[in-house]
């Protein structure tokens, strides 16, 4: 189970944490704004308002798991 998106593509059995794209592009408005002469101290911290539940069934049925239908409900991505 692994924290930041991509690893259940690279095999990993599952991802929970944050939507990266979506924090690519919050990022993009906070480098909008240093240009445009904000000073970056004075800008809030955010924390990800999206988190997204990724697993690979491929792995589960390598190491011999089941994963519960309810969970593989809640999944954003289901990678076969």
């Amino acid at each position: 189970m692994l924290g930041i998106s991509g690893f259940a593509e690279a095999g990993g059995l599952a991802d929970y944490g944050p939507d990266l794209t979506a924090m690519f592009r919050r990022a993009a408005t906070y480098i909008d704004k240093i240009l445009k002469g904000a000073k970056p101290a004075d800008l809030p911290v955010e924390q990800p308002t999206r988190l997204e539940l990724v697993i690979n069934t491929r792995t589960a049925k390598a190491l011999n798991l089941q994963i519960p239908p309810s969970i593989l409900l809640r999944a954003d991505r289901i990678i076969n």
